[in-house]
């Protein structure tokens, strides 16, 4: 009991000296808000209201339905303009795509002719341009196809393809990216928050009082981990809450609180790692570029980016050993497909293994660095 005691009072000394960092809480702050918000809205690669019009010159049935076939999320409402506002609405910015349907279409298209659509693309906005003039492409074919199949003048095909989304349905990038912003930040901060304790001990010159003390390396080390993992456990959950849910509307399928267990062992793992890394810096500057050199690693492998499937074979099982890659697994698991404890166990047994090697690893190294202090 006077352990859990010491644990207990020392974590609350921690909590109190970050209250009186005033930089530290702008950055956790910043971080759960601002950043999940941009992190979701800007997605480069993503179609979302594109501004399109539609030059309709053949006003025939086959003209209508491929107007309408443009419609949010991925494209706005496309307004139908003649042709001398074309070049004039696309000189002003209002569009991205102008869509011109020249005349006798539906004509030429029965007549078995390849009669051909005008897309007039700007290229200044080049991730939409790049990504819609595809999608408009498919689109239209997909019209003119269908079309031709209901005038009886071509054969049905003898397979086809039924497209069904399943847990994205209209493929909002803002789902992904909000949801993967938290996993990134939840392991980031908590390194960044255990290294910067350890090393304002040792810059304000407090480390040497602890020593004094009848408190033992594995309590200063347990009180840091649990104070600074409860601060960015709280901070992911009121996100989650009112950030992802709240202003963002993005559904979450499974359990929040099943969610926020895998992420407090995945900050029993990083915190021990930020622990560590203090002790190799000397400062808050080296801390920092040593984080630079940890944290990209973790999160450009770790699958929260780029599916790790895709990825050489000898990187995925390297990055089996980072905690990142577990919480990643388990995160989109049971936030985008709404998994229960039975499908993301095993990664919640691979993040108590590698946090507790982790935690006793840090643990003798804090030990050697204090012994040195001494």
């Amino acid at each position: 009991m006077p352990r859990v005691s010491n644990i207990y009072r020392l974590g609350i000394k921690e909590l109190w000296s970050l209250a009186r960092d005033p930089i530290m809480l702008i950055l956790i702050a910043y971080c759960f808000t601002g950043e999940i918000y941009v992190a979701a809205t800007a997605m480069p690669e993503t179609l979302h209201h594109a501004p399109i019009a539609i030059v309709d010159e053949d006003a025939s049935p086959l003209s209508a339905p491929i107007a309408s076939a443009f419609y949010p999320p991925q494209f706005t409402t496309p307004p139908m303009i003649p042709p001398a506002a074309a070049d004039a609405g696309m000189d002003a910015g209002d569009y991205t795509f102008t869509l011109d349907i020249p005349p006798n279409f539906q004509r030429d298209v029965l007549a078995g002719k390849s009669p051909a659509i005008q897309l007039n693309v700007d290229a200044t906005r080049m991730t939409q341009a790049f990504t819609g003039s595809g999608y408009v492409q498919q689109m239209v074919l997909d019209e003119v196809d269908r079309f031709v199949q209901r005038s009886g003048d071509s054969k049905t095909p003898p397979v086809s393809l039924a497209l069904r989304m399943r847990f994205n349905p209209n493929l909002e990038q803002t789902w992904f990216g909000a949801l993967m912003e938290i996993i990134n930040l939840v392991t980031m901060l908590s390194i960044i928050l255990t290294g910067a304790a350890l090393i304002r001990e040792r810059e304000h010159g407090t480390i040497e009082h602890l020593l004094v003390m009848p408190v033992t390396p594995a309590e200063i080390m347990l009180a840091k981990t649990w104070s600074m993992g409860l601060v960015v456990l709280l901070s992911a959950a009121a996100a989650l809450v009112f950030i992802v849910q709240g202003v963002l509307r993005v559904p979450i399928e499974g359990s929040v609180p099943l969610f926020l267990t895998g992420a407090a062992l995945d900050l029993f793992a990083t915190t021990s790692m930020g622990i560590f890394m203090a002790t190799l810096a000397r400062s808050m500057p080296q801390f920092g570029m040593l984080a630079l050199l940890i944290l990209l690693p973790l999160q450009v492998l770790s699958g929260s980016i780029t599916p790790r499937e895709s990825m050489p074979q000898l990187v995925q099982h390297l990055m089996l050993v980072a905690p990142s890659t577990h919480f990643v697994a388990l995160g989109q698991a049971i936030l985008f497909r709404g998994a229960g404890i039975a499908a993301v166990w095993p990664q919640f047994l691979a993040l108590a293994a590698i946090g507790t090697v982790l935690f006793v690893f840090s643990l003798h190294r804090f030990r050697k660095t204090i012994g040195q202090m001494a």
